[in-house]
């Protein structure tokens, strides 16, 4: 085949990819969670706030798996761990309409869903994405992560609303594992492959001595490797914290929750699509560079969102915030492939994906605790824009990318296939 793909096996994985982002916890779990927090509140009598400690328990779970899944992904391959992901996933979810008012129980099977969500995660997908392309990478993992993503945190969410609106809360988490396994293990088994290396042991010895990569010990002496954990785990725990306090920020200003709804829905979109558009721009760009101005577009987002006038100024925010972050989840894998090789990225990538859950766990707590303190998200918001500049500047300090890309070992092979 011509043009983007160069075999049906990476038209494939890409198509399963992407799938991939549409069914990983991002879309079933975080996206859909304010569906479900109401009604568990009103059956059984729990605060929201101890309801909501189950984003905590996700995040300090998936902190943990991250590395573990990247490394065994490394070693092993990646597809018979996201297949048994993928059904342990969805008998987690499963399991949470069998709630019976246990708070103990609620959070051992959300701890289930953190720990089994990691391994059919939108970062082990962009690990197999990025071993499969190397012409394009940029573009494709952007459009399996940004696209898949977008996709499912629109979908998920009203499937979720239809459900528990019409038959209850415990059909909504059933309606979910469903879809997690009826779409995700058939287009998984037929469509997800390892890159010969990983899947054939007889190559993958040879393979292991081809493919170029540092690792992760030898990774965490370059100074990339902190100027891009550093900044992109900032960057990302204040965006996604600021998004999902969109609206009370804008309802602290005194404007309506229908406009505050229509910047988060502009936030989010934009964040979708600039994933995809940032990984073609860094397909064509020979420097890393080209990200600091789409990062630093925070900062004016930031400052729009607590200090703009109009609806248009606020809708405005939203596109900024949107493109800092897209930029953000879209750079860091290809950033990891381009200065650290691929030999050991599923190890890398964990790390740095475990730093990034780390701020999003610690942030929006932060911000909470300014707004108890001061009765305002003005100061936190401030101190926000500060860190993003501190970002933007970490990465300008990026050094140029290390020597040509090339093609790596089992890519070539599967090209013949």
């Amino acid at each position: 085949m011509t043009g983007f793909f160069d075999s049906r096996r990476q038209m494939g994985v890409l198509a399963a990819a992407t799938t991939g982002s549409v069914l990983s916890t991002t879309a079933t779990v975080h996206a859909v969670f304010g569906t479900f927090l109401v009604p568990l509140s009103q059956d059984f009598g729990w605060t929201r706030a101890s309801i909501s400690a189950v984003m905590a328990i996700i995040a300090v779970s998936c902190a943990i798996a991250y590395p573990l899944a990247g490394r065994y992904s490394d070693q092993h391959g990646s597809r018979k761990m996201i297949l048994f992901g993928n059904v342990a996933l969805g008998l987690s979810i499963a399991a949470l309409s069998l709630t019976s008012g246990s708070l103990a129980q609620f959070y051992l099977t959300f701890l289930a869903i953190g720990i089994f969500g990691a391994l059919p995660s939108t970062a082990m997908f962009a690990k197999l994405v990025a071993e499969w392309f190397d012409r394009n990478r940029g573009t494709a993992m952007g459009f399996s992560s940004g696209f898949g993503n977008g996709v499912g945190s629109t979908i998920m969410p009203i499937v979720a609303a239809v459900l528990v609106s019409t038959m209850g809360w415990r059909a909504g988490y059933l309606g979910i594992a469903g879809i997690i396994l009826l779409v995700g293990f058939p287009v998984f088994y037929f469509l997800l492959h390892d890159v010969p290396s990983r899947s054939d042991p007889a190559q993958r010895a040879a393979a292991g001595a081809k493919l170029e990569g540092m690792t992760l010990k030898e990774a965490a002496r370059v100074p990339a490797f902190w100027l891009l954990m550093i900044a992109i785990a900032a960057g990302g725990g204040i965006s996604t914290a600021i998004l999902s306090h969109v609206v009370p920020i804008v309802g602290d200003r005194g404007y309506s929750l229908g406009l505050g709804t229509a910047v988060v829905s502009v936030f989010a979109l934009s964040a979708s699509a600039w994933q995809v558009a940032s990984g073609r721009m860094l397909d064509k760009a020979n420097t890393p560079r080209i990200v600091v101005p789409m990062y630093a577009l925070a900062i004016p987002g930031l400052f729009l969102l607590e200090f703009g006038t109009s609806a248009p100024m606020l809708l405005g925010a939203g596109v900024c915030l949107g493109i800092a972050l897209g930029a953000q989840f879209g750079a860091l894998p290809f950033f990891i492939a381009r200065y650290f090789g691929l030999r050991h990225f599923g190890a890398i990538l964990g790390v740095m994906y475990s730093a990034v859950i780390a701020g999003q766990g610690i942030t929006p707590v932060l911000l909470d605790a300014a707004f108890d303190a001061v009765g305002s998200y003005r100061d936190a918001i401030v101190v926000s824009m500060a860190v993003m500049g501190l970002g933007s500047t970490l990465l300008f300090l990026l050094p140029a990318y290390r020597g040509e890309r090339k093609v790596p070992a089992g890519a070539a092979v599967a090209v013949a296939h």
